[in-house]
């Protein structure tokens, strides 16, 4: 067997095919930039495969759990080599398979309490965590230091949202539970409540409710299992969301904001948020389907 030949990285190489969809300028903007990823599972695992590929320079990765088998089915740095490592470590790994020259930041259970470094470092956060209690202390710090969170819903349709300065928060745009309450104290009714008023929110805006079983969906509101994931969904959303990280970190202009949108792809269409109107109308409607399908 001859012996593999070591292959020397060359950066400028690594990216000369992205010249046309960038411009050289915005390449060197993308490898000087600075980008954090919260949670590398399926929504974050496929958008920091996608930062990394594009080049970008200084990456920040955070996670608190290790992969399953469960995970295999929609996340992307999971296999069968990863399972049952951490998942910061094991995605930061093939980052650096990837652009050895990148800058990477691999934190774990601590990345919570390293909030305030974090936002005052990255100018722009990817939140691809599904813990509610951490979601609302990024937001927070995020808005302290001036950052820009890229968010999608915990919907069945890929989505993405672009939070900047200034804007309002899921916390307070939704009216959470959580509103005012520390963040480490948050209660289980307080968080459930919180995932409630998201997908109240997503049931008035998009087709979602047209595309899953609502009986499974009923059984994750109630919390008697665990969230639907599908790969074309997972993967797709973090693709958005790298899009518009890399916007933001290129100085290119977005037309996505707080409130996002919706791609569907069994009707090829962008579904946008309803007019105050009809989200008044549908809204009375949703709850009452929510109350229907939450009762005992």
């Amino acid at each position: 067997m001859e012996a593999r030949v070591p292959v020397m990285f060359d950066y400028d190489e690594f990216t000369m095919r992205n010249i046309g969809f960038v411009t050289p300028d915005e390449q060197a903007r993308l490898r000087a930039a600075a980008i954090f990823v919260a949670g590398v599972g399926g929504m974050g695992g496929a958008c920091l495969a996608s930062l990394v590929r594009a080049g970008v320079g200084r990456l920040g990765v955070a996670d608190i759990e290790r992969f399953e088998l469960s995970n295999l089915n929609r996340q992307v740095f999971a296999n069968l080599d990863t399972v049952g490592h951490e998942k910061a470590t094991a995605s930061a790994e093939a980052v650096r398979r990837i652009n050895p020259q990148a800058t990477l930041e691999v934190l774990g259970v601590e990345w919570t309490a390293r909030l305030d470094g974090i936002a005052a470092s990255y100018p722009v956060i990817v939140n691809g965590c599904d813990d509610i209690a951490a979601t609302v202390a990024l937001y927070r710090a995020a808005r302290t230091h001036g950052a820009t969170v890229i968010d999608a819903y915990a919907a069945p349709l890929p989505s993405v949202t672009v939070v900047r300065p200034g804007a309002p928060c899921p916390e307070e745009r939704l009216a959470y539970p959580t509103r005012g309450r520390p963040w480490d104290e948050l209660t289980e009714d307080e968080t459930r409540g919180a995932f409630l008023k998201e997908l109240e929110y997503v049931l008035t805006h998009s087709s979602s409710a047209s595309h899953i079983d609502l009986r499974v969906a009923a059984d994750v509101a109630a919390g008697k299992r665990s969230r639907m994931s599908f790969a074309p969904m997972v993967i797709t959303t973090g693709n958005l969301m790298a899009y518009e990280a890399l916007q933001a970190a290129m100085g290119r202009n977005s037309r996505t904001d707080h409130r996002g949108w919706f791609f569907n792809p069994y009707r090829a269409r962008v579904e946008r948020p309803a007019s105050a109107l009809v989200a008044f109308a549908r809204g009375v409607l949703v709850r009452r389907f929510l109350a229907r399908m939450l009762a005992p």
